[in-house]
């Protein structure tokens, strides 16, 4: 069964003036519907056809660069987005802050943690926040790679994703990518990331 596109959970200019519309439209309808297109033609005709997204993330180190790279692309975004919302409420609550405030010392010092990750991927890829057996881990990727990968350096759930590809950000941030960062913490999806969280308990 091929792939198709998610529609965002909001409107395109529903994050500004944090993320613009443009950057939404551009990023969503082009880049993660290029990532979907070329990963249903990378499968088909093969043995990955009728295989779910999840299984084709988990087994990335096998399969081939395109595979990786646009199924990668694909989950990575369709994650995202879920991960974003107009109606942030600043800041976690409840056991997720609670392990936040455990493992890193103050939300403050996640944050930090994060943008550092992000500031520091060379090149294109994401940061990320991830439980694995409980225990929350800050890590980062190359490309379109993400922690649920066999070939993740830092390997965990996925709780929270940050796209530092430059398409995610140019078009308002140009290469100011610390102030993209800053900027993203006024979109996050709390309830959701608590979701994860409770999920990979």
């Amino acid at each position: 069964m091929a792939f198709t596109l998610p529609a965002l959970p909001y409107a395109p200019e529903a994050l500004e003036p944090h993320i613009d519309a443009a950057t939404m439209q551009i990023h969503h309808g082009k880049h993660h519907q290029a990532y979907v297109d070329n990963l249903n033609k990378a499968i088909a005709g093969t043995e990955h056809e009728n295989k779910s997204l999840e299984q084709l993330v988990a087994s990335a180190g096998a399969i081939s660069p395109a595979v990786r790279n646009n199924g990668g692309g694909h989950w990575n975004h369709s994650f995202f987005w879920e991960s974003l919302t107009p109606s942030a409420d600043g800041q976690p609550t409840g056991p997720l802050m609670e392990a936040i405030t455990s493992t890193f010392g103050s939300f403050d010092a996640l944050k930090e943690k994060m943008n550092q990750a992000g500031t520091t991927r060379f090149g294109s890829g994401w940061a990320w926040l991830t439980s694995n057996n409980g225990k929350l881990e800050v890590s980062s990727t190359p490309n379109q790679d993400n922690p649920l990968m066999d070939v993740a350096e830092v390997k965990g759930t996925p709780l929270l994703g940050i796209d530092v590809w430059e398409h995610a950000y140019y078009l308002k941030y140009q290469n100011k990518r610390p102030d993209y960062l800053a900027a993203f913490w006024n979109v996050v999806n709390w309830n959701k990331v608590s979701e994860r969280f409770s999920a990979a308990q």
